[in-house]
């Protein structure tokens, strides 16, 4: 079904014809940039619309499939050759519209939603057991994968090719589009960035306004978030008071799991632009509302967070409104995770002898499982027995990994023997060969996976569960081709992350909320898996529950619930990976 933003009329409507009926569209996004690429196209092609759908239909007319580097957008979208016969899929630069397929002898499917044709009996419902391990390592898993063998996600900037007059489903990818982390590095002050920055921030966020519907905000108080809203009001004027959203937790501006609480923060925001500040109430999950989570998600996602977006988007749509912009994406081009204040850190711990390691991490392991500055502090001395790109690698799981292995049955961990799953992040460094910074290649893998296979996905899918489409301007093409090419010395200067963007920010926002500790879109998952969930927890880790399903070794996740419940380790993610994949096997395989 069409989620009408621009053109609201049935010229606007899908599937799309061309004039001549030879080619036809379906679409989901929205191209940011369709008021220009229209003016080269109208010349040429008679339009019926003001639809973005009708300029992306004449535009593919006119350069074929190298219109798609032209978009700067959000997009999943088919066009048919009815003429040739040739099919192509293509999804946008950054892949926040999903886009699965799923390639089979003489069967083509291709989809937003892997639900749309899971129930299908035909369809060969192979388990990648691979797939299943990088969901537990990384809490989701980096595409093309997905539980499916046979189902993968079109990666982003790709595009997929297929001439349905073959009779079987021989399929063509193609990449049109990389994160361009190339080595090149702006020569200007600091001043003259500060200020191309809040040019190229103005501009996304001036080009994602544009709508036919009214457009609202996701407002977590967080830098990124206040910093679009602060953007759409110099765009729109203060005049207009603008509508955001923004999560509360039901426990005033009380801390938890090393997590400041957002509400604090958004409401100085509201009060210093002037906002419409609307509080949305987030109640203890039940194991149905987790279900259903998982259900939107398509994929064994363990997070909370996306719950979050659901009861959002929830109100927004209640209120009126079809489109929220938010600060998704600000951490990933800006750097904005703990893990990247570790390279600070590691000049510190390179100076310890590396037997001196063992004994610290031997230490923490007896008592550091409860509190979250030793958690991440023996995160990071683990990472000190990998060479080179595997320790920034290693960053970003969670787990050891031969512990990880060890949750599924024998004759499924044994095909595991020579996996391991920051190969996926390792082998994609290839792509960008000239970059060197650590920094900036993990920026890449955050942008490139983390960005796109759990924040995205969680964010499209939950918002557009209720017909909310979540808009992403830190994702302009523009400004990412910025961000790569700034120098890394004013991504994060000593500790502190996102330097250049919190100084711009002094412009517009308070200190306290430029400089407050670090939130990102948290729940209180550990509260959750230790305390209220707990009875349904146990009833779903059940071994006759999980041993129906011959993936797990029941005897090892009986042994991680109890020391995890006793605090003598931190698996309260594991645990809920583990959750996430069978409530998607019960779902999904049925």
């Amino acid at each position: 079904r069409r989620l009408s933003i621009l053109d609201l009329s049935e010229n606007g409507h899908q599937p799309m014809f061309s004039s001549d009926k030879r080619y036809v569209i379906v679409f989901n996004g929205e191209i940011y940039n369709h008021k220009e690429l229209r003016k080269e196209l109208a010349l040429s092609f008679p339009f019926h619309s003001t639809s973005d759908t009708e300029t992306i239909l004449y535009g593919y007319i006119a350069y074929g499939s190298s219109v798609f580097a032209k978009l700067n957008g959000i997009f999943a979208l088919a066009i048919y050759d009815t003429f040739t016969k040739e099919l192509v899929i293509a999804r946008d630069q950054f892949g926040v519209k999903p886009l699965y397929y799923y390639a089979n002898g003489d069967t083509f499917l291709f989809s937003s939603e892997m639900k749309s044709f899971a129930s299908d009996d035909q369809l060969d419902k192979t388990l990648d057991h691979s797939a299943l391990l990088n969901y537990i390592h990384f809490l989701w898993c980096p595409g093309p994968q997905t539980p499916f063998l046979h189902v993968k996600k079109l990666p982003p900037g790709h595009l997929l090719k297929m001439n349905l007059s073959v009779g079987k489903a021989d399929c063509v990818i193609e990449q049109f589009y990389e994160i361009p982390y190339n080595g090149n590095r702006f020569e200007q002050s600091e001043t003259n960035l500060i200020d191309e920055l809040e040019h190229r921030l103005y501009t996304a966020v001036e080009r994602q306004l544009q709508s036919d519907v009214p457009v609202g905000f996701f407002l977590s108080g967080g830098l990124d978030s206040s910093a679009i809203v602060a953007m759409a009001q110099k765009v729109i004027g203060k005049k207009e008071k603008q509508v955001c959203y923004t999560i509360d937790l039901g426990r005033g501006n009380k801390n938890f799991e090393g997590f400041s609480s957002d509400l604090f923060y958004a409401e100085k925001v509201a009060s210093a632009l002037n906002l419409d500040l609307r509080h949305v109430l987030s109640k203890t999950p039940s194991i149905d509302d987790f279900d259903r989570m998982i259900w939107h998600l398509d994929e064994p996602q363990a997070d909370l967070a996306p719950l979050h977006v659901l009861n959002i988007a929830t109100q927004a749509r209640n209120d009126g409104f079809k489109v929220l912009l938010g600060g998704a994406a600000g951490d990933d081009l800006f750097s904005g995770y703990r893990r990247h204040q570790s390279l600070h850190y590691e000049k510190i711990l390179s100076k310890i002898p590396s037997p001196v390691y063992k004994g610290i991490s031997k230490a923490l392991d007896n008592f550091g499982a409860q509190y979250p500055r030793l958690r991440r502090l023996k995160k990071l001395v683990d990472t000190r027995s990998y060479d080179n790109d595997y320790r920034l690698a290693a960053l970003f799981g969670w787990g050891d990994i031969n512990t990880n292995k060890s949750l599924f049955s024998q004759n499924i961990a044994v095909q595991f023997e020579n996996i391991n799953p920051n190969d996926i992040l390792i082998k994609a460094l290839g792509n960008i060969p000239i970059e060197n910074d650590p920094l900036n290649k993990m920026l890449f893998w955050d942008t490139k996976y983390f960005l796109t296979d759990h924040n995205l996905n969680y964010t499209d899918k939950l918002s557009m569960a209720v017909g909310v489409e979540s808009r992403v301007p830190f994702l302009d093409l523009e400004l990412v081709d910025f961000a790569c090419r700034l120098p890394v010395e004013v991504k994060m200067k000593g500790k502190t992350t996102k330097y250049l963007l919190k100084k711009l920010m002094e412009r517009y926002l308070p200190k306290e909320v430029i400089y407050r500790p670090k939130a990102g879109f948290a729940a209180p998952v550990r509260e959750w898996i230790t305390g209220s969930l707990k009875e349904e927890i146990m009833n779903r880790l059940d071994k006759e529950h999980l041993e129906a399903t011959g993936l797990f070794n029941m005897d090892n996740i009986s042994k991680l619930v109890k020391d995890n419940l006793e605090g003598k380790t931190d698996a309260s993610y594991t645990i809920l990976s583990i959750l996430s994949i069978s409530s998607w096997l019960k779902q999904f395989v049925k």
